[in-house]
């Protein structure tokens, strides 16, 4: 979208805002860095980078509250499970919404005027039209620019690589458990640093988030980033079958572990937006006033 406005498809934007978790891969900096040197500046558009804080770094502070990632849980029946899901909600859809407050020139707790509105542009492609919908404040009105002109994810690869952009990154956090086997891989064989960042942080969740542990409320059982529940280190990621799944892990009766071999290699979360993450639909987002929308 960014690119379309730039080159006038799309009317130009006021700004492009990148929520940055402070935990996503090297790649996507360095892919925002160029997206912004080569498309946004020319086209006089500002890219503005907001942050609620480093997402790794605050997991693992027992003085820090943590918003939680959906971790692995193998409890201590043996049966599996998952911690909620509020990581979108404080570091993508919170620092968004704080940043179109300001420039709205209504910071909190300023009261927005009624009838003052920016309208926010989704990058939701007709593949996930379904997952298109109208903001939860007044004051951010939601619009599809890629569904209203049909578009295609096929059309966006398209697109990019027309502009020499077929490299285009995922964007999400680097130890996100909603990561397929194919993203694990990538990042193992092919950034061994960052590999051993997830690697070390896998290990130091194993009893949930620091600051739950320092307030005596350790993880009745264990939490992993892989959804085999072993270790990262460990973990089945070089082309799982569906017969190797199966005899490592059961599935159980409620259906919670269902999945086909497609999901285990290319993942529940397909790149993460505020808007349309797919590991699983979005958390109830709590606005700049502390009260669920």
């Amino acid at each position: 979208m960014l690119a379309l406005s730039a080159r006038g498809v799309l009317p130009k934007a006021d700004y492009a805002i990148f929520a940055d978790t402070g935990w996503e891969p090297r790649s996507v900096y360095q892919h925002l860095d160029r997206l912004e040197r080569e498309i946004a500046q020319p086209a006089g558009i500002p890219i503005l980078r907001v942050s609620s804080g480093n997402i790794r770094d605050d997991a693992l502070d027992p003085d820090h509250r943590f918003a939680s990632m959906p971790l692995y849980i193998l409890n201590q029946d043996g049966r599996p499970g998952m911690t909620r899901r509020q990581c979108t909600g404080e570091y993508k859809i919170k620092p968004i919404k704080k940043k179109v407050r300001e420039l709205l020139g209504s910071p909190y707790p300023v009261r927005i005027p009624q009838g003052v509105h920016v309208e926010q542009w989704v990058g939701i492609s007709t593949d996930e039209f379904h997952r298109a919908k109208d903001s939860d404040v007044k004051y951010m009105r939601n619009r599809h620019p890629l569904i209203d002109m049909g578009w295609s994810r096929g059309d966006c690869v398209r697109y990019l690589t027309s502009l020499g952009l077929a490299d285009t990154p995922k964007s999400s956090c680097l130890g996100c458990p909603f990561h397929g086997n194919a993203q694990w891989r990538s990042i193992r064989d092919e950034s061994p640093e960052e590999w051993e960042d997830v690697v070390d942080f896998d290990a130091r969740i194993r009893k949930g988030n620091a600051r739950a542990t320092a307030t005596g409320n350790r993880l009745l059982g264990q939490a992993f980033l892989h959804r085999s529940r072993v270790p990262l280190s460990e973990a089945p990621i070089d082309h799982v079958t569906a017969a190797e799944w199966a005899a490592r892990h059961q599935e159980v009766s409620d259906g919670a572990e269902s999945a086909s071999v497609e999901e285990l290699e290319e993942g529940v979360a397909d790149g993460c937006s505020p808007w349309s993450c797919r590991g699983s639909e979005p958390e109830l987002a709590r606005d700049d006033f502390g009260l669920a929308s």
